[in-house]
């Protein structure tokens, strides 16, 4: 017996069925969400890189 799963595989149950429009605005939303972070993402990224500068490479000598 697995916990959490019906033992009866064959009956579904429906989950929430959204409109059109609802599905339309759930898609754009998450795409700006994702290009948000990208470029949260990006812009840590652009300013560890300034902030190291030449300092990443040790020195020899």
């Amino acid at each position: 017996m697995t916990i959490g799963r019906p033992e009866d595989t064959s009956e579904r149950r429906e989950g929430v069925v959204l409109t059109p429009e609802q599905a339309k605005s759930r898609r754009a939303r998450n795409i700006a969400i994702g290009v948000a972070v990208a470029l949260f993402v990006a812009l840590f990224y652009f300013v560890t890189i300034v902030k190291l500068g030449g300092n990443v490479v040790p020195r020899a000598g």
